[in-house]
């Protein structure tokens, strides 16, 4: 494993700049943390490359990881070199440089699934890969204008939910809704049924929309199903999105649990 101290490395240098894309489109993104490097291993196999804090390669974790690479595709940089690329003030002294997956959109649509209509904040679109996750859900959509899912936020917010996930990112939801063979359903305040008292499908593509604006005026006309969850409208005018999707998402495994949901 090759040690660097210099900041002005090439390599670094490079690092530094991928830090700095933030999962934006076409780019490699980092892994930061023994979590998400060893779900990357388990779900992807060998990273384009392994950096380690080299003063922390003694710490069981790290020394298992790296020993679980080969040494070419792993570099060791010094603490004040790795804190520069840690996505939070305290890094775990491990990040991995990978290609994030870009799966083809499918032909056919028939499985439960979620469409993120441009909701901006990488807290609740990570919280809501989490959500989709947790409830079975294994597709997810984002429109352009979500925030990209690859981002250091979105990725700490998620948990390890990337890799439960087939994410498909600057999707054009309207092209997309010949495809769908579950029926669209979106969360409303008007013309929408009490989420508890409607029936709702076993499977169900899900549209959940930007935090202000709510969910597009053209998918709103496509909802076969348009529901609204009660609440305390005098002490809250609405419910934060990623809140709303945990309510939709396991009201709809409870009502079909018992057919294995």
């Amino acid at each position: 494993m090759k040690h660097i101290s210099s900041r002005d490395n090439p390599a670094v240098k490079a690092l530094v700049k991928l830090a700095g894309l933030a999962g934006r489109r076409g780019a490699s993104v980092l892994l930061d943390g023994v979590h998400l490097c060893r779900a990357w291993l388990d779900h992807h196999g060998l990273p384009e490359q392994a950096v380690f804090d080299a003063e922390r390669l003694d710490q069981p974790e790290l020394a298992a990881l790296a020993a679980a690479l080969p040494s070419e595709r792993c570099l060791a940089l010094d603490a004040r070199l790795m804190q520069s690329l840690a996505s939070v003030e305290s890094g775990q002294g491990v990040a991995f440089v990978v290609a994030p997956p870009a799966p083809a959109l499918p032909g056919a649509v028939d499985e439960n699934c979620v469409l993120f209509d441009r909701i901006q904040d990488p807290g609740n679109v990570g919280t809501l890969l989490r959500t989709c996750a947790a409830a079975g859900v294994k597709r997810v959509f984002l429109a352009t204008g979500t925030a990209a899912a690859w981002s250091p936020k979105v990725l700490r917010s998620g948990q390890g939910a990337h890799f439960a996930l087939a994410i498909h990112e600057h999707v054009d939801l309207a092209a997309l809704l010949p495809r769908l063979r579950a029926p669209l359903v979106a969360t409303a305040l008007d013309g929408a049924s009490d989420l508890y008292r409607t029936a709702l499908p076993a499977r169900c593509a899900w549209v959940f929309g930007h935090e202000g604006q709510g969910v597009d005026a053209g998918l709103l006309a496509a909802a076969a199903l348009k529901v609204r969850i009660p609440h305390d409208a005098q002490a809250v005018e609405s419910l934060n999105v990623g809140a709303a999707a945990a309510i939709c998402l396991f009201e709809q495994r409870r009502q079909h649990w018992g057919a294995g949901s």
